[in-house]
């Protein structure tokens, strides 16, 4: 491992995992611990929880489950290291890293141009705020609306006419910021890349500066070149899996669950500026599924604002299909035609906001489109407008959804639901033998997620898991007495042994929990189905008495130790061994009298004094037991 266990402890130790997992789902206290809608899985009630004390999660939807470096990896897609050092800055503490070789070598290439790529950021920002030649940019950018409390928050920037001011005023070699796309290449030696320009900073989820979008401002230079233009993909920034605004965006996006798609960065700053604070963008670039995936991390309803009928039927396959994999739920702004989120956000905020609030699905965005766009007073144009539709209801993938939206257009175009049904049937039909619907198989949600390397945690298991039988009550007691151990190892201090733990999973739970120091050494140490047990005990209720879980764990291994007597007994008077049979009997006599004293005690009724004695004796009878067993 290429950062030492004492560093990786530090980290975990450091890290306020309520405050992680809180970027990616609203959570709220209950009882000792969070709880809230899983990160991993689609779900209408929360099974995912978070005990702060131990540091530790567990979905018990899905049972994903681990620590803080274990959920940044699972929801970030990244290695252990990389995890261990972003949680490290966030805490503000130093790991040492202690790789070498290529690792170490792809490593300081990525933190260099990470370095570059924010000095950059910084300086064009400074420009932009006291730079006497970016007077005409801060009039453009206020004539549209955004102020200096934007471009603050925004930290949008100036890059100045001329050849070379990145190169002469950024601390960072010159190979850093070619790398980076900020500079290139010239006849006379290396040149700023972005001049005479806004420039709107591109920054990962987590706040890394890693790349540049820039605009023309008209009046200045002689407006030669592209009206926008954007960083070259790098080795830090890949724009199919890039979202301007998100580090902005995600805490909004992670309490109302939507997020809101745009085309432009000043699209994405005017929703903001309605008090629409949950928008993003792409990046020069189509929504791609890679978006649909990093968006699902953080919220469930994504609300497209901009003209989502472009692409036509090759897109809607993509849409639906990215609706079921990644079980999301894709919306179409009810923008105004002809205008953009940019201007409406000065010129009728309202309108902005109903638009949104107005989010009509795919579907029903598109047939909309079509049957706007005849004058259905006439048969002709409706006929036209039915065709349409019909092919338009083709593209979904669900015969329930299709059905009910066919008989909206035959309402519309007054035509009678089952002459157009045929039609369906054969657009259908002949969909399917062209193959436009052909998509790759997702692979399926019960199996867990790669590993990045071999190094450190267990990844979380994702999908949903197989229905469980009932547990008995033996084991319900056990896994309270492992629960209570957990949360309040000195409440059962020398009143369980490991007798009462028959099962191999609880019996290795029982052992590995007595002999480390704590939890999370308990775990490690653990293999996976132990570990795994002991994170979702971890992030369970503990039981309210630990003399109801002596009494309870007791209680079923004293049943479990007499009918291994009493088959003993019969086995015994089968063979006329009446030796045996006379030793058995009064210690079936015994445990039958003692069993008698437990009674029926009532949940959450603490036992009576009685009842506790007697499980005391029967744990001190069953530990001599095992040992003359033994």
């Amino acid at each position: 491992m290429a950062i030492p266990d004492e560093d990786v402890m530090a980290v975990r130790q450091a890290t306020d995992l309520v405050a992680l997992a809180g970027e990616y789902t609203s959570l709220k206290r209950v009882g000792r611990r969070f709880v809230g809608l899983c990160p991993f899985h689609s779900e209408k009630s929360g099974s995912f929880s978070v005990n702060a004390e131990a540091g530790l999660y567990y979905c018990f939807g899905c049972q994903a489950s681990g620590d803080s470096i274990t959920f940044l990896r699972a929801i970030e897609g990244c290695s252990f290291v990389e995890a261990v050092e972003r949680l490290a800055a966030r805490a503000g503490i130093a790991v040492r890293n202690e790789a070498t070789g290529r690792d170490r070598e792809a490593r300081d290439r990525r933190d260099a141009l990470y370095e570059a790529t924010e000095r950059a950021v910084a300086y064009y920002h400074e420009r932009l705020l006291s730079g006497p030649d970016a007077a005409r940019a801060r009039q453009y950018l206020r004539s549209r609306g955004l102020d200096g409390e934007i471009v603050r928050r925004f930290r949008l920037g100036w890059a100045p006419e001329g050849g070379n001011h990145l190169v002469r005023n950024v601390k960072a070699s010159t190979a850093a910021l070619t790398g980076a796309g900020l500079v290139v290449q010239g006849n006379y030696g290396p040149r700023d890349a972005f001049r005479g320009r806004v420039v709107f900073p591109i920054f990962q989820p987590d706040g890394k500066a890693v790349a540049l979008g820039a605009r023309l401002v008209p009046g200045i230079g002689d407006g030669s070149g592209p009206k926008y233009r954007n960083s070259p993909e790098t080795p830090i920034y890949q724009k199919r899996s890039t979202l301007y605004a998100l580090n902005l965006a995600r805490q909004a996006v992670v309490q109302t669950g939507e997020v809101i798609v745009c085309e432009g960065y000043t699209d994405v700053i005017g929703f903001f500026r309605v008090g629409l604070p949950r928008a993003v963008a792409t990046c020069g670039t189509a929504l791609t599924e890679d978006h649909f995936k990093l968006l699902a991390r953080f919220g469930r309803r994504i609300v497209l604002a901009f003209d989502a009928d472009g692409a036509g039927q090759s897109a809607a396959a993509r849409f639906y299909e990215w609706e079921r994999r990644h079980e999301i739920e894709v919306r179409v702004a009810n923008l105004p035609p002809g205008r953009d989120p940019g201007d409406l956000a000065s010129e009728d905020p309202e309108a902005l906001r109903a638009a949104v609030e107005g989010a009509r699905t795919y579907l029903e965005f598109r047939l909309a489109r079509v049957l706007e766009g005849e004058d259905l007073r006439h048969p002709e144009a409706r006929a036209k407008a039915a065709e349409a539709a019909i092919a338009v209801i083709a593209e979904h993938p669900h015969e329930l959804v299709r059905d009910q939206y066919l008989m909206q257009v035959a309402d519309r175009t007054r035509i009678d639901v089952e002459t157009l049904r045929p039609r369906l049937a054969a657009a259908l039909s002949s969909q399917s033998a062209r193959g436009r619907a052909q998509v790759e198989e997702p692979p399926a949600r019960d199996e867990p997620p790669e590993e990045a390397d071999g190094e450190g945690d267990r990844p979380p298991a994702g999908g949903r898991a197989a229905p469980r039988r009932k547990p008995s009550a033996g084991e319900r007691a056990r896994r309270d007495a492992l629960a209570l151990a957990i949360h309040e190892p000195a409440a059962l201090a020398g009143r369980i042994d490991a007798c009462l733990f028959p099962d191999p999973v609880h019996l290795d739970a029982f052992n590995s929990l007595a002999s480390s120091t704590s939890l999370h050494e308990a775990i490690e140490r653990s293999s996976d189905e132990v570990g795994h047990l002991l994170v979702a005990l971890a992030n369970s209720e503990p039981p309210a008495s630990a003399d109801q879980v002596v009494v309870a764990l007791t209680r079923a291994a004293t049943v479990e130790a007499l009918a291994e007597l009493q088959a003993d007994a019969r086995s015994a008077q089968a063979e006329g061994d009446e030796p045996r049979l006379m030793a058995t009997a009064p210690v079936i006599s015994w445990l039958k009298s003692e069993l008698e004293l437990f009674g029926e005690v009532g949940a959450g009724e603490r036992p009576p004094r009685t009842v506790t004695d007697a499980a005391d004796r029967l744990v001190a009878w069953l530990t001599a037991r095992q040992r003359e067993g033994s």
